[in-house]
């Protein structure tokens, strides 16, 4: 019987190892056309659902959703009307490319809306699953748009301008928003799918204050 020579320190690794060297590497063309298009998609059956269950949400979305209710037009116009104004804002501080990519989300929401309307027949919804579904849809699909330098215009604008100005990360900045955004709603919708939808503004929010910060992700 042989004793195992003991481990030197200082001796390079030889074996596998489970910890990836978090080296940033840049999204090609590629990941950003699929990774917008799959973004935009699951933000726009996110707040399908919302629209089904009578619910709101908050940012631009959420405003559209409640003038919708209120005068009768279609989502993808209003969606589109309401975050114009704030194309402004994103060339001037997050850059053109940005901006770019901003309207161009901005577009595949409203287009995917009016495809996904066409096409996704919906007999029945619950209204909670509805909400907390869409809304859980609505934040993945904002996280997968931020995480490939875009947005969908609005108040996550003016949230990822606070995040960059404060280090307060996006997700909060859009809550205190969002839940002013709601309460609005009470001029329009029933007070118990306020309360719902107020529930669900936070699970939204949540998803991006939880996974959308420095050091989560390794990619830009």
């Amino acid at each position: 019987m042989t004793v195992a020579d003991p481990i030197d320190p200082a001796a390079p690794e030889t074996g596998p190892s489970l910890v990836f060297e978090q080296k940033a590497a840049p999204h090609s063309w590629l990941d950003d056309v699929v990774g917008l298009a799959t973004g935009t998609f699951t933000v726009a059956l996110g707040l399908f659902l919302l629209h089904l269950s009578t619910a709101v949400t908050g940012g631009t979305a959420g405003l559209s959703l409640l003038l919708g209710y209120a005068v009768g037009w279609p989502f993808w116009v209003l969606f589109t009307a309401v975050n114009l104004p704030f194309a402004v804002l994103a060339v001037w501080k997050r850059g053109v490319d940005f901006a770019v990519r901003t309207l161009v989300c901005i577009a595949a929401v409203s287009a995917f809306s009016v495809v996904i309307e066409r096409f996704f027949r919906v007999e029945y919804l619950d209204p909670i699953f509805g909400t907390v579904a869409g809304n859980l849809l609505a934040g993945i699909g904002l996280l997968i748009v931020f995480r490939h330098g875009a947005s969908l215009g609005g108040i996550n604008v003016v949230a990822l301008v606070i995040q960059d100005a404060t280090g307060i990360r996006v997700g909060w900045s859009m809550m205190v928003f969002d839940l002013l955004i709601i309460l609005l709603a009470l001029l329009v919708v029933p007070w118990p799918n306020v309360l719902l939808s107020a529930g669900g503004a936070v699970l939204l929010n949540l998803v991006l204050a939880l996974n959308h910060r420095p050091g989560r992700y390794i990619g830009h």
